[in-house]
This record gives C-alpha cells, structure tokens and sequence, in this order.
C-alpha cells in the first residue's frame, strides 16, 4: 500500500565516480557503436544536427528529472514522481513501461553479445553466449550497491577511453596525414559526396529513432537516486556533465569517422569504429573493437538488470507488484526483484535460439517507444511539481530547469515528433503496434486487480 513505501531502504553505497561514468555508461552502447552506421546511411553528415538537437533536448529532460530528484531522491524515481504528480494510473504506467523498457533492451544486449562472440568462436550456437552473459550479469547484481557501481565503472571506463583514442587518432590524421601516408585527410568528406544533407531533411527525419535509441539509459541516473550517497552534489554534476559528453562522445567521435571516411562507405566493412583503428594501422584493431563493443553490451545488460530490479521493487512497495519482490538481500540489493527480471529474460535466450537474426531489429524499436515514455512522463510531472510550488519555493528550489516552461513543452513536442516519423518506416513502425497493445494491457491489469480503488 502506499503508506509502506518507507519501510525498507536500499544501501546508499554509490558515489559520484560510480554515478557518473553509470549514466555515461548506460548510453554508450550498441546504439552509438552499431546503430550509428545505420544512421549515417539514412541522414549521411547531416546526422551530427540531429545528435546535437536530440542531445539537447535529452539535456533538457535530465535537468526537469533533476529538479525533482534532487528535491526528493528516491528508487525508481519517475515512477514514484508520476504517482506524485500525475496520479496513481501514471505512476503505475510508468514503472511497469520502464522495467519493460530495459526488460526489452537487455535483450537486445545479450543477443549483441551473441553476435560479438562470433568473432572468436563462430561454430558456438548464439544462444549459449546470451545466456551466458544473463547469467554472470545477474550475479554481478547480487553484489553489494557499492562493487556493482565500481564493476560499472571500469567497464564503463574502457568504453569512454576508446571512443577518446580513436577521436585523438582521427585528428592525427585529419591535421598530420597519419595512417595516410603523412596526407592530411582534412575534413571535405563532410560535404563532398552528396553535401551535408544527401538525402535531404527526410533521411535526417528518418534516423531520428536509432539516434534517440543511442541516448536511450542516459535517465538512470533517476534510478540511482535512492543508492546516492550525497544526493543533491552527486546528481547535479553527473546531470550538467551530460551536454558537454554527448558533445565530445557522440558528435566528436562522428564528426572524426565522417571525415576520414566518405559517408557511403560506412557500414559497409564492419563498425566505422573498427575502420578507423585499421587505418591508423593498428593490425589488432578488429579485435580490440569487439573486445570494446562485448564489454558496451555487458555494461548496457548490467544496468538494464539493476534498473529493472530497482524498479520492480519500488513497484512492489507500492502494491503494484507481488510482495515478495520488496525483499532486500543483506547487502541491500532487491534480490527476488532482479531474480523475476533475469528470468523473463530468458524469452530473450529463446529467441535468439529461435530467430537469432531477427531478435535486434524487433526489439530496439519497442525499446524506444519505451524511452520515449518515460522521457515524456518526466516532463509531465516536472511541470505538475513546479505548477504546485509557490513563488518562494521555486526560488528555494536547489536544483532548476533552465528557461521552464519553454524547455519542457519544447522537449515534449520533440518527443512527439520522433514518435509521428516512426510511422512512416517499416522497420520501426511494428513499435507502434507493440507500444500501445502494451499499455492497453496493463491498464486493464490496473482495473481489474482493483489498483484503482486504493
């Protein structure tokens, strides 16, 4: 019920390290690593507009959680803020939509990590390597708040450090020619080969869902909020740090594989990461790139499970999940929660036996209908906490949304239009159909166990 919401704490053992390179972790995965090449197809150089845009908006979504987060940090937090603002059915809504949302991805990443172990082992069924991976990941969440946000952190830290040498080797040979015979590159490929927007404003418009796909983990952070040792310092410097690192993480590490290599050829040889280490001459480089891309996709599948679990738990406070599932193991972990999770993960495994070539395509497309809900259910509520606070609190708030209301409409009617382009593709169009057959689901789930009369 919701009185008891209290009653059991999780251990507040993460610090501003762990949180930090967790946010920047959680969105660093296959999205930029793979998802970007099909992208860069769709929008050619154009794409950088759309990571810049969509990056700040994503700025603006973060600042509105934070605001709320800092005020009142809690587990599972959007959850517990639509509750608190937009009522119990949006509350309700939302947590279910986000431990499905990562339920969904977590799938996509222990299927990439089928695909990556192929490189080392091709005559290995998929499946094996994605249960293998649920399994240790699983584990991984069983350990007390404090390893698990150091585990994280170092394979969050070798996703950030190769992205950063690859960046640093492109320039080396967009100024000073190397791995180009001492021929600088310069940057011309940007514009010649079609111009900057080849595929005009359509292809730019069509990409939009495997780049807001990239972004998609980046709202952990609201997870992490109930495990946060200094909550209000902590959070507020992994959220402003968010702007500048989409910049250099995604826009610079683009911006350098686009200007090294003619936009129609990327995608075409394997990761545009891989081609660029190959040219620097790094004979390694395509097995340094997978050993990169395992560890995004087991980074990505560890938080995916730690945010499920949390989020089942704070359900389960709430009533809106079996009891059980608010039982804390002694080290502070929702270990029955992050259990139920790993093991409807396993219709994950099973399709990557059945349909091993299909399962990515299917499931990164309802993950982003999935995201696209709780970015807008953070933004509802952040517009309902702010309407009900008077002057002086406003003024006494810590944390705020720069340029409130304009960001907040603004960044919902951003939403909405990534929501209308994905109905003009077949490839992401079977979202729209999972999407609201989901919702409709639960809401009837809602009424007929009564949620509604509490």
């Amino acid at each position: 019920m919701q009185g008891n919401t209290q009653e059991k704490e999780l251990s507040r053992g993460l610090e501003e390290r762990h949180i930090s390179l967790m946010s920047l972790g959680a969105a660093i995965g296959v999205g930029l690593f793979l998802g970007s090449a099909s992208a860069i197809r769709l929008a050619g150089p154009g794409i950088l507009i759309m990571y810049g845009i969509s990056g700040l908006i994503m700025f603006f979504i973060m600042r509105a959680l934070g605001e709320m987060a800092v005020q009142n940090p809690v587990a599972g937090s959007f959850s517990k803020y639509a509750n608190d603002y937009l009522g119990p059915l949006a509350g309700y809504l939302t947590g279910w939509n986000y431990w499905f949302m990562w339920i969904i991805t977590c799938m996509a990443e222990i299927t990439a990590v089928g695909v990556y172990m192929e490189f080392w082992f091709p005559g290995v069924p998929q499946w094996i390597w994605a249960l293998a991976a649920l399994v240790i990941m699983t584990g991984v969440n069983f350990l007390a708040v404090k390893a698990y946000g150091e585990l994280e952190f170092w394979f969050s830290l070798i996703k950030v450090v190769t992205i950063i040498l690859m960046i640093v080797l492109g320039l080396g040979m967009i100024i000073f020619g190397i791995g180009n015979g001492g021929i600088a590159t310069g940057i011309s490929n940007l514009w010649s080969h079609g111009g900057f927007f080849p595929n005009g404003m359509k292809g730019v418009l069509l990409s939009l869902q495997m780049v807001m796909f990239a972004y998609l983990g980046i709202e952990m952070i609201g997870v992490t909020a109930g495990e946060v040792k200094n909550p209000e310092k902590t959070l507020t410097k992994a959220i402003d740090n968010v702007l500048w690192r989409i910049l250099i993480f995604y826009i610079g590490a683009l911006f350098v594989i686009m200007s090294i290599y003619p936009w129609p050829e990327i995608g075409t040889q394997g990761s545009p990461f891989v081609l660029t280490f190959d040219k620097a001459g790094i004979p390694a480089a395509a097995g340094i790139i997978n050993f990169v891309v395992l560890t995004a996709a087991l980074s990505s599948c560890n938080s995916g499970i730690f945010s499920t679990g949390r989020m089942l738990f704070n359900l389960a406070q709430h009533g809106e999940a079996p009891k059980r599932y608010a039982n804390l193991t002694k080290g502070g972990v929702p270990g029955a929660a992050v259990i139920a999770s790993a093991v409807v993960l396993l219709i994950g495994v099973g399709l990557n036996y059945v349909v091993p070539d299909k399962v990515f395509t299917w499931v990164t497309s309802i993950a982003t209908i999935g995201a696209i809900w709780t970015w807008g259910i953070i933004l509802l509520s952040q517009i309902r906490f702010r309407k009900g606070l008077s002057d002086q609190q406003v003024s006494d708030l810590k944390y705020k949304l720069p340029f409130f209301p304009y960001t907040s409409y603004l960044s919902l009617a951003f939403l909405a239009g990534v929501v209308v382009v994905m109905g003009f593709s077949s490839d992401t169009r079977i979202a729209l159909i999972v999407g609201p057959i989901w919702f409709i689901l639960l809401v009837v789930v809602y009424y007929s166990k009564g949620f509604h009369k509490r």
